[in-house]
């Protein structure tokens, strides 16, 4: 029986989750169906349009992504922070983006007056959106329901095109953030759908290397923070240039099994205190390696004791490889 969501997600131990879709029909998200030969590679663009967009609209900011052919990877951060800051007009006008409201919610935008009775209505109103803002299965939802419905009227079919739930990993510490992280991006390079971070179309580390040629980050992706001295602030904790060599040279391992150029990578391996052989292992595998929250020992504790979870599902891999 799948876990249940409130069970996955602990914003007291971390506010990183990775999450996983996947399409249930034969047919491709993206790319081009071999038996059919019908190409489907324009959904990639849906997707990473969508994804970019609720960025700015959901208090939750964007990590890494990648656009595969039959799922997606995304790495999140919940700013609930964010969310209980904004003020209830923002709020509505935040979530008018998505839904209509309803005849209370547009009254309070265009400053119409309210009475007593509908003030009391309107703040239970207001509290939900505000929780759903920040809330990574609305996120997903609204984002997978969008694309699904676009789909389903290109195929000319009706039915589901997603699995019925995406899968989510805690994400810990730092070292956990940067393998996934690294995981997420090579992604399309595992699969050969590229042959370097830079031509990886629709990923995130393409977009954060095209804006570093002109001395800028993503506006639409969380900023790389460099090595801040608070335990994983709002802005990534490594620093950009180190995050992009990183993946560059795992790519070139992958690509060439020459395990011996990721040694090249060490000021972020170094402070990550990550071998290099179990970091490979980690950006290649990570899903197959880790099925449930990841990150060191003590992390991994207060997570599950947060969660009252008895059984710590991935503490063996996690002390081999991230020690």
């Amino acid at each position: 029986m799948p876990t249940a969501r409130k069970s996955q997600i602990s914003l007291v131990d971390t506010k990183y989750y990775h999450c996983i879709s996947r399409c249930v029909r034969r047919a491709f998200l993206c790319g081009k169906d071999p038996l059919t030969g019908q190409s489907y590679e324009h959904r990639r663009e849906w997707v990473e349009e969508k994804l970019l967009l609720l960025a700015s609209i959901f208090c939750i900011d964007i990590c890494a992504y990648a656009v595969m052919s039959n799922h997606t990877h995304i790495v999140l951060y919940v700013d609930d922070k964010k969310a209980n800051r904004l003020t209830d007009k923002a709020i509505v006008i935040r979530w008018h983006k998505l839904f209509k409201g309803n005849w209370l919610t547009h009254k309070f935008v265009e400053d119409n007056k309210l009475n007593t009775s509908e003030h009391m209505i309107l703040n239970d109103i207001i509290d939900k959106y505000r929780e759903r803002l920040s809330s990574i299965s609305w996120f997903m939802r609204v984002l997978n329901e969008d694309i699904a419905r676009r789909a389903n009227k290109e195929d000319g079919c009706t039915g589901r095109f997603w699995e019925g739930r995406f899968k989510s990993q805690a994400l810990l510490d730092e070292a956990a953030l940067a393998a996934c992280m690294a995981y997420v991006d090579l992604n399309p390079i595992r699969a050969k759908m590229a042959n370097t971070p830079e031509t990886s179309e629709f990923t995130s580390i393409s977009k954060r290397i095209e804006h570093a040629k002109h001395g800028k980050q993503p506006k639409n992706l969380l900023r790389f923070a460099g090595n801040p001295k608070q335990n994983m602030p709002k802005g990534l904790p490594f620093e950009l240039k180190y995050y992009i060599e990183l993946v560059e040279l795992t790519g070139r391992c992958i690509r060439a099994d020459k395990r011996g150029h990721i040694c090249d990578a060490q000021p972020i391996l170094a402070r990550l205190q990550i071998e290099p052989e179990n970091w490979l292992k980690l950006t290649t595998q990570f899903t197959k390696v880790f099925h449930g929250a990841v990150g060191r020992r003590h992390a991994m504790s207060k997570y599950c004791t947060h969660l009252q979870k008895k059984r710590r599902a991935n503490l063996a891999n996690c002390e081999r490889l991230l020690g």
